[in-house]
């Protein structure tokens, strides 16, 4: 398995697997990323300056990826690690962490001083990563990411 910045060629197989994973995990399709607009389009969303997106690749297989974007709404300093979702047959491999810093490595470099993240309550097993890579609970959302269902709310300082 390798990480990689994201083609224009991924966009479609990298939709089906987070659509998969957020229907595997019983995610709420309204006020979550089920339903964003740029699911379609990653490798266009992430073109901006300060953003970028990785995908998790295996024989030339598409199981997943994870990205840094300044936070909508949000001070400039912070940046939110967006759309870390992996299919079953990637987890527990290492590489949701490996994901996580290189994605937190390109934050630094960006100048960003806070990372942060919403997940579902019932996503345990990401909970338990982002702990161990130092994210830790805030009991507030930040920024505007339309994100409402989710109410799991963690930071990390960079």
């Amino acid at each position: 398995m390798i990480i990689r910045e994201i083609k224009k060629e991924d966009n479609i197989a990298l939709a089906e697997v987070i659509r998969s994973v957020l229907i595997e995990k019983e995610v709420p399709k309204t006020g979550t990323a089920f339903e964003d607009e740029e699911l379609d389009m990653m490798f266009e969303t992430y073109q901006d300056k300060k953003s970028i997106y990785y995908v998790l690749v295996s024989d030339g297989n598409i199981l997943g990826g994870g990205g840094i974007t300044p936070l909508r709404g949000g001070d400039a300093t912070v940046c939110e690690l967006q759309k870390m979702y992996f299919s079953s047959e990637a987890r527990g491999k290492g590489m949701g962490r490996a994901m996580i810093e290189k994605c937190i490595d390109f934050a630094k470099t960006e100048g960003f001083e806070l990372c942060y993240l919403e997940t579902m309550p019932n996503m345990h097993a990401a909970q338990k990563l982002y702990q161990k890579v130092g994210f830790e609970y805030i009991d507030h959302a930040m920024g505007n990411t339309g994100h409402c269902s989710c109410s799991v709310w963690m930071t990390k300082s960079l």
